[in-house]
């Protein structure tokens, strides 16, 4: 069986998740002690970022999450992870609690906690931490060190997307999320630096979907000029401008019951993301040029390298806009971050341009060498670089090192 790493089990480890930092402050405070160890998320979608990739025992719920539904949330957790105690906090007023000195026995003052199983709070209101659960199949695996203690309910490895490779434990956070959200219609952003296989991501959330048989529509935002980005994406009616012939559906309405896919979408002029806003809101859009209104059912998926909350802040990217786009939010870690996968992800790229059958295989040497490398180009440039290994190696067996035509952005050790 295999097995990834789990923190020491002998630690209370307990996530809360709120949109209001007085909330979850005060959750903390009423129940910090030496041996647990915390930490915090403002919503749905970042608490299961932290479930996937960490053992949790606790996670403290507030019902009222800006992305997710906390009642779906929590039966999605109780059901994939069943050994995590999920406790919802209801407000019993609008008004936000303010801190107060709390004992770990007083949860707090203006808030209840409440069984999701039965939708009662306790007796007398009070929560009391379950006794953390014994390990499943406990492993010991390097010596006394407690951090690879190892867990048999969180041990089984997830599957890579389909169109990618790598199981790399730095990927799994990524496989699990996507196959999580991919029945859903929710809106999913993917971040991640440029060639470490976003739109790959959103192919496969799409053919994981309901929604598989439907079209899959891509549209880069950095490759359409600003004045042509808006007839594309919402499309035009006939005599719209000079030129327009004939009407244009546009690439919104041609991924009907499909997905669209919004690429760079940090590029996306600040004039036109009022209409994408609406669009999402409304499900509904209007071409250049005509009064018709069009009611469209299409899931969003879009993605970035860029950071797009700077882009808030600086004035060049809608706040509203963003958490539109950002219900569900994935981030690709580079791959100087995995370099586990290299060697896989190198296989696969010989296999597919080698002109000869066997394809060459990497020698020990060559392999050492790329998982050394820093990778700023990520899977794209690596794909370049076996591409001219292939070239260089002629018709020998064996790629090695001198074989191997590094360019000057991965020539730094990571």
């Amino acid at each position: 069986m295999t097995t990834s790493p789990l923190p020491p089990h002998h630690a209370d480890h307990i996530l809360v998740a709120s949109p209001s930092p007085v909330v979850r402050q005060r959750v903390l405070e009423s129940l910090r002690s030496p041996a647990r160890r915390f930490e915090q998320a403002t919503g749905g979608a970042e608490a299961l970022i932290h479930l996937e990739s960490g053992f949790w025992q606790v996670l403290f719920l507030d019902r009222r999450l800006p992305d997710l539904d906390a009642n779906e949330l929590s039966h999605t957790v109780r059901r994939r992870f069943p050994a995590i105690e999920v406790v919802l906090l209801d407000p019993e007023n609008d008004a936000e609690p303010t801190a107060t000195e709390e004992s770990e026995n007083r949860l707090l003052e203006m808030w209840t906690t409440t069984d999701p199983s039965t939708g009662q709070a306790g007796a007398d209101g009070v929560l009391r931490l379950p006794s953390p659960p014994a390990l499943a199949e406990p492993i010991s695996a390097q010596g006394n060190d407690e951090r690879y203690l190892l867990h048999a309910d969180h041990s089984i490895l997830v599957d890579p997307l389909p169109g990618m490779i790598g199981n790399s434990c730095m990927m799994q956070p990524v496989y699990r999320l996507a196959r999580l959200l991919a029945p859903r219609s929710t809106a999913v952003l993917i971040t991640g630096p440029t060639g470490c296989g976003k739109e790959i991501v959103a192919r496969a959330i799409h053919h994981l979907s309901l929604r598989a048989a439907r079209t899959f529509v891509v549209v880069n935002c950095a490759a359409i000029p600003e004045t042509l980005l808006e007839a594309e994406l919402f499309g035009y009616a006939r005599g719209a401008f000079t030129g327009a012939m004939q009407s244009y559906a546009g690439r919104i309405q041609a991924a009907q019951g499909g997905t669209l896919f919004l690429d760079e979408i940090g590029e996306m002029p600040l004039s036109l993301q009022p209409k994408l806003l609406r669009f999402l809101e409304q499900k509904e859009l209007q071409r250049l040029g005509s009064a018709e209104i069009v009611h469209v059912d299409v899931r969003v998926v879009s993605a970035t390298n860029a950071h797009l909350l700077s882009l808030v802040r600086e004035g060049k990217f809608r706040e509203d806009l963003y958490y539109r786009l950002c219900g569900f939010p994935i981030d690709i870690p580079p791959l100087r971050d995995r370099p586990e996968d290299i060697g896989q992800l190198a296989a696969h790229f010989l296999e597919k341009y080698a002109s000869r059958l066997p394809a060459p295989q990497l020698s020990h040497q060559a392999l050492q060498l790329l998982k050394a490398q820093s990778w700023n180009g990520n899977i794209r440039e690596l794909q370049n670089v076996i591409e001219r290994a292939l070239i260089l190696s002629e018709d020998e067996t064996v790629i090695r090192p001198e074989h191997l035509l590094l360019t000057d952005s991965s020539f730094h050790s990571r």
